[in-house]
Protein backbone atom coordinates (compact mmCIF):
# COMPACT_ATOMS: atom_id res chain seq x y z
CA UNK A 1 0.00 0.00 0.00
CA UNK A 2 1.12 3.59 0.59
CA UNK A 3 4.60 4.25 1.92
CA UNK A 4 5.34 7.99 1.68
CA UNK A 5 3.94 11.46 1.14
CA UNK A 6 6.00 13.08 -1.60
CA UNK A 7 4.08 16.28 -2.37
CA UNK A 8 1.79 18.63 -0.52
CA UNK A 9 0.15 21.64 -2.13
CA UNK A 10 -0.84 25.14 -1.09
CA UNK A 11 -2.31 27.91 -3.18
CA UNK A 12 -0.31 31.10 -3.65
CA UNK A 13 -1.34 34.18 -5.59
CA UNK A 14 2.09 35.00 -7.04
CA UNK A 15 4.71 32.29 -7.51
CA UNK A 16 7.67 34.69 -7.64
CA UNK A 17 6.54 36.28 -4.36
CA UNK A 18 6.08 32.77 -2.95
CA UNK A 19 9.67 31.93 -3.89
CA UNK A 20 10.91 35.07 -2.17
CA UNK A 21 9.01 34.10 0.98
CA UNK A 22 9.55 30.34 1.16
CA UNK A 23 13.15 30.37 -0.08
CA UNK A 24 14.34 33.87 0.82
CA UNK A 25 12.72 34.18 4.25
CA UNK A 26 11.95 30.68 5.49
CA UNK A 27 15.11 29.15 4.02
CA UNK A 28 13.58 26.35 1.94
CA UNK A 29 15.17 25.40 -1.36
CA UNK A 30 13.73 25.17 -4.86
CA UNK A 31 13.24 21.57 -5.93
CA UNK A 32 11.52 22.03 -9.29
CA UNK A 33 10.67 25.13 -11.32
CA UNK A 34 9.28 23.99 -14.66
CA UNK A 35 7.08 25.64 -17.25
CA UNK A 36 4.66 22.91 -18.29
CA UNK A 37 2.97 25.19 -20.81
CA UNK A 38 -0.41 25.05 -19.10
CA UNK A 39 1.04 25.88 -15.65
CA UNK A 40 4.25 26.51 -13.75
CA UNK A 41 5.20 23.50 -11.60
CA UNK A 42 7.02 25.10 -8.66
CA UNK A 43 8.05 23.00 -5.67
CA UNK A 44 10.22 23.72 -2.65
CA UNK A 45 11.54 21.51 0.13
CA UNK A 46 13.40 21.69 3.41
CA UNK A 47 17.13 21.80 2.60
CA UNK A 48 18.53 18.31 2.34
CA UNK A 49 15.11 16.62 2.18
CA UNK A 50 13.96 16.53 -1.47
CA UNK A 51 11.68 13.56 -0.83
CA UNK A 52 8.93 15.81 0.59
CA UNK A 53 8.01 18.73 -1.66
CA UNK A 54 5.50 21.57 -1.36
CA UNK A 55 3.80 22.60 -4.61
CA UNK A 56 3.28 26.38 -4.64
CA UNK A 57 0.29 26.40 -6.97
CA UNK A 58 -1.37 29.43 -8.49
CA UNK A 59 -5.16 28.93 -8.70
CA UNK A 60 -6.26 28.46 -12.30
CA UNK A 61 -6.27 26.06 -15.20
CA UNK A 62 -6.02 23.22 -15.74
CA UNK A 63 -7.45 22.41 -12.30
CA UNK A 64 -10.22 25.03 -12.32
CA UNK A 65 -12.08 27.45 -14.54
CA UNK A 66 -11.61 31.24 -14.32
CA UNK A 67 -14.62 31.84 -12.04
CA UNK A 68 -13.57 29.14 -9.59
CA UNK A 69 -9.96 30.39 -9.63
CA UNK A 70 -11.19 33.88 -8.67
CA UNK A 71 -13.18 32.44 -5.76
CA UNK A 72 -10.15 30.45 -4.59
CA UNK A 73 -7.92 33.56 -4.81
CA UNK A 74 -10.41 35.43 -2.61
CA UNK A 75 -10.48 32.61 -0.05
CA UNK A 76 -6.67 32.33 -0.05
CA UNK A 77 -6.30 36.04 0.72
CA UNK A 78 -8.64 35.62 3.70
CA UNK A 79 -6.67 32.64 5.02
CA UNK A 80 -9.76 30.50 4.55
CA UNK A 81 -8.58 27.73 2.22
CA UNK A 82 -7.22 25.55 4.99
CA UNK A 83 -3.69 25.76 3.62
CA UNK A 84 -1.43 25.01 6.59
CA UNK A 85 2.17 23.88 6.69
CA UNK A 86 3.92 22.43 9.74
CA UNK A 87 7.71 22.51 10.16
CA UNK A 88 10.06 21.58 12.99
CA UNK A 89 13.15 23.36 14.27
CA UNK A 90 15.81 22.69 16.87
CA UNK A 91 15.34 26.12 18.51
CA UNK A 92 11.90 27.76 18.28
CA UNK A 93 12.96 31.00 20.00
CA UNK A 94 15.97 31.53 17.73
CA UNK A 95 13.97 30.67 14.61
CA UNK A 96 11.22 33.08 15.70
CA UNK A 97 13.73 35.92 16.15
CA UNK A 98 15.39 35.18 12.81
CA UNK A 99 12.05 35.24 10.97
CA UNK A 100 11.02 38.40 12.83
CA UNK A 101 14.22 40.13 11.67
CA UNK A 102 13.39 39.07 8.08
CA UNK A 103 10.00 40.79 8.24
CA UNK A 104 7.84 37.66 8.38
CA UNK A 105 4.26 38.20 9.63
CA UNK A 106 4.30 36.30 12.93
CA UNK A 107 0.88 35.53 14.36
CA UNK A 108 1.87 33.92 17.65
CA UNK A 109 4.98 34.00 19.83
CA UNK A 110 6.76 30.79 20.85
CA UNK A 111 4.55 29.04 23.40
CA UNK A 112 5.22 25.99 25.55
CA UNK A 113 2.78 23.20 24.72
CA UNK A 114 2.54 19.55 25.82
CA UNK A 115 4.33 18.48 22.61
CA UNK A 116 7.03 21.18 22.68
CA UNK A 117 7.37 24.87 21.84
CA UNK A 118 5.67 26.26 18.76
CA UNK A 119 4.65 29.50 17.10
CA UNK A 120 2.63 30.64 14.11
CA UNK A 121 3.00 32.84 11.07
CA UNK A 122 1.24 33.64 7.81
CA UNK A 123 2.69 33.63 4.34
CA UNK A 124 2.02 36.68 2.12
CA UNK A 125 -1.13 35.02 0.77
CA UNK A 126 -2.90 34.06 4.00
CA UNK A 127 -1.71 30.47 4.38
CA UNK A 128 -0.94 29.45 7.95
CA UNK A 129 2.45 28.08 8.97
CA UNK A 130 3.34 26.47 12.32
CA UNK A 131 6.90 25.89 13.45
CA UNK A 132 7.55 23.60 16.41
CA UNK A 133 10.49 22.58 18.54
CA UNK A 134 9.38 19.10 19.61
CA UNK A 135 9.75 18.17 23.26
CA UNK A 136 12.51 15.68 23.98
CA UNK A 137 11.23 12.12 23.94
CA UNK A 138 11.79 10.07 27.11
CA UNK A 139 14.32 7.30 26.70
Amino acid sequence: MLNAITHSQIFVLDQDEALDFYVGKLGLEVNTDADLGFMRWLTVNVPGDPTRQILLEKPGSPAMDAATAEQVRELVSKGATGGTLFFTTDDAHKTYETLKSRGVELTEEPTQRPYGIDFGLRDPFGNHVRIAQPAPQPE
